[in-house]
């Protein structure tokens, strides 16, 4: 009689199939690229995913436990633990570079570095046009499509588009 030897997925793959999971605001951008995702670790027979959402209000955390469930279950992982992880909050700079790729061929310009918090939101920023490129921008609200963004215009091209802000 023999034993059947189970083997476990390693963390690599593991989070290449996390990394095909879309925001459910922002298809286009994985729940890998956001940075939400903060470590995947197995503890025992029981993998343990750490998710930090993007604030702790965000409606979209149910949806998005929900998927990550839903994937690791459908690739055979039979224990899972979720874990929300609120400190050191999420920040804009754990965003991918192939994310910010992602975001700006979306349409959507990727946050600016270094200007969050209210000095950040009171100072113009150049945001450039995710449609053209140019720097000649204006914002139009400080509110776009999602709390998350704020919805400016290209003097330009005339493209409206949503900046995803710094937080």
């Amino acid at each position: 009689m023999s034993v059947a030897t189970i083997t476990r997925p390693r963390l690599s793959q593991i989070r290449s199939w996390l990394a095909k999971i879309p925001d459910p605001e922002i298809p286009v951008i994985s729940l890998i690229d956001l940075g939400i995702i903060r470590d995947v670790a197995w503890r025992g027979d029981t993998l343990e995913v750490t998710v930090t959402p993007t604030y702790s209000g965000c409606p979209a955390t149910g949806v998005i436990n929900l998927e990550i469930e839903r994937t690791l279950i459908e690739h055979g992982i039979e224990k899972l633990e979720l874990k929300r992880q609120l400190s050191p909050a999420w920040t804009t700079a754990w965003i991918s570079a192939e994310g910010r790729e992602k975001l700006t061929a979306y349409g959507i310009a990727p946050p600016q570095e270094g200007t969050a918090a209210c000095a950040g939101a009171l100072k113009p920023l150049n945001v450039s046009c995710p449609q053209c490129g140019s720097v000649k921008t204006e914002r139009i609200s400080q509110f776009g499509s999602t709390p998350c963004k704020a919805h400016y215009r290209c003097t330009e091209c005339l493209e409206p588009f949503d900046y995803f802000k710094s937080i």
